[in-house]
């Protein structure tokens, strides 16, 4: 069984996916896999080497759930844009991945590099120099991963206090009131006041509103790169 479950690679990890997608990756382990597998606890291990091996497997699945067209559509932009929404969304899915790997130490991974090769495309030709067009792309990366880094700190957060979201704002009001009556932070005072009905942080808003500043940034270094020869 584990052997049809575990051997080769891509989706035949999935069963991986879930408990971390549920809970978390600290709620993942080799133990807890065999134990969901119904097999003895060793087991896993005579086919993937550790819970690290298993959890890159699981990523490069997990990135490899959405692609892209094959003949693009659209602008440089338009591409980028879609390139971004496309990562937001399996991010979204599985709030983990934006856990696995440190952004110094990029993850080669087939499917991730997917995701690189469209970004990259979308800049090619634009008259930017290769250093740029891989700054830029990191930096999509970076923004979408950091955003979605707070999907599974909210999750966990929910968890350890049994408050969601609403609930743990409503019991920051006195403290809340209490910054925006003193003199300390007029300007975040004055902004709070302005706000009338509140303000929601959602992170798919954010994620969106802060696409466009990104992308309208680009355009001008574009613009600045002048014509391609």
């Amino acid at each position: 069984m584990v052997a049809t479950v575990v051997g080769g690679g891509g989706e035949r990890f999935g069963w991986g996916r879930p408990c971390a997608d549920r809970e978390g990756l600290a709620a993942l382990s080799m133990r807890s896999v065999a134990a969901r597998l119904g097999v003895a606890a060793m087991s896993p291990y005579r086919y993937v080497p550790s819970k690290d091996d298993l959890v890159l497997l699981m990523a490069d699945a997990a990135f490899g759930e959405e692609a892209y067209p094959a003949e693009p559509a659209g602008d440089w932009r338009a591409r980028l844009e879609l390139g971004a929404h496309t990562l937001w969304r399996i991010h979204r899915r599985h709030p983990w991945l934006a856990q696995v790997g440190a952004l110094t130490r990029p993850l080669m991974l087939p499917a991730l590099m997917d995701h690189a090769e469209w970004a990259l495309a979308a800049l090619d030709g634009l008259g930017l120099d290769a250093a740029t067009m891989l700054d830029l792309h990191v930096l999509f990366y970076c923004y979408v991963q950091g955003v979605a880094v707070h999907l599974e700190r909210e999750a966990q957060a929910e968890a350890g206090t049994g408050l969601t979201e609403e609930q743990w704002m409503d019991h920051q009001g006195p403290a809340l009131a209490a910054l925006v009556a003193g003199e300390r932070h007029p300007v975040f005072a004055r902004t709070t006041r302005r706000l009338g009905d509140g303000y929601d942080l959602d992170l798919d808003s954010l994620f969106a509103f802060g696409l466009k500043p990104l992308l309208d940034g680009v355009d001008a270094m574009v613009e600045a790169a002048g014509p391609v020869q």
